[in-house]
């Protein structure tokens, strides 16, 4: 196997983001500040560490060091634009399988871990950095709430082997007692019960779907098209507000989730009413 498809996913695309392929980084975070239109943007992603202590988190899962990591690497950069009038675009690229599921991950406090680097996400979303999910693998659980689910704005590759959800099929087909046909079946009908990024999609989470593009060896016109994507999600993330309320005003939201959005609308006003 050569080097370039050793690597995982979320290492190849942090690579041909920031043209550090032959950089010397090692451990579970990559960090990177690169161009990014006229700007320049931290990129940051999750990667396999085969050497990490935690035997869980050998994979490119969010443990407790992955956890503390992306918090750092994001308040670096908050840290830094502190008093900048134009801040930083962060971009989490996203391939994680899951949170680190161990006896010592949770006796030391994985979710600590985990809330840190969902702190930090949010506190720089809130404080004017553009945050852009690119999702480019699979995005599962607490892992991707650590990493990519605070984000303004989320592009997603449509690849085989991307999926957004809680659990892998085959967990979700035991727990639910069906076959995984049976599952995938249930998903064509029930939208969030989908593994198919195309339903995903369709809930308005989604500021662009990419199609036709090999997320294992991009061309550079695979590069260029998704940069393209990325620039225009932040001028987009940059206009608009700097909550989340922009995954409830899609049309596509407000077709499939008008249950959601009533039930919120009437939250809010029995809680405005006390």
């Amino acid at each position: 196997m050569t080097d370039a498809l050793s690597r995982s996913r979320g290492q190849r695309w942090f690579d041909a983001l920031t043209s550090h392929a032959g950089a010397q980084q090692s451990g579970p975070i990559r960090a990177a500040d690169a161009p990014l239109g006229d700007e320049t943007a931290r990129f940051i992603a999750v990667v396999p560490d085969p050497q990490n202590r935690f035997p869980r988190a050998r994979d490119n899962v969010v443990g407790l060091e992955q956890g503390w990591l992306l918090a750092r690497a994001v308040r670096e950069a908050l840290d830094a634009d502190r008093d900048a009038a134009t801040k930083r675009p962060l971009v989490a690229i996203v391939d994680v399988k899951s949170q680190a599921y161990g006896r010592r991950e949770e006796l030391l406090g994985v979710h600590l871990a985990c809330a840190a680097a969902v702190d930090a996400y949010a506190q720089a979303r809130l404080a004017g950095h553009p945050v852009i999910a690119l999702i480019v693998g699979p995005a599962m659980s607490g892992a991707y709430l650590a990493h990519g689910y605070q984000a303004n704005r989320i592009v997603a590759l449509d690849a085989p082997g991307i999926a957004v959800h809680a659990m892998g099929r085959e967990a979700a087909a035991r727990v639910t007692r069906r076959s995984v046909e049976g599952l995938d079946a249930l998903g064509d009908t029930v939208l969030p019960m989908s593994y198919k990024m195309s339903a995903y999609a369709r809930l308005g989470l989604l500021h662009e779907l990419i199609e036709g593009v090999d997320a294992d060896a991009p061309a550079d016109a695979d590069i260029e098209r998704v940069r393209a994507s990325l620039i225009d999600a932040v001028k987009d993330a940059r206009r608009g507000p700097r909550d989340l309320s922009n995954r409830l005003a899609s049309a596509e939201a407000k077709r499939t989730r008008a249950a959601s959005i009533e039930a919120r609308k009437r939250l809010a006003e029995q809680w405005d009413a006390q």
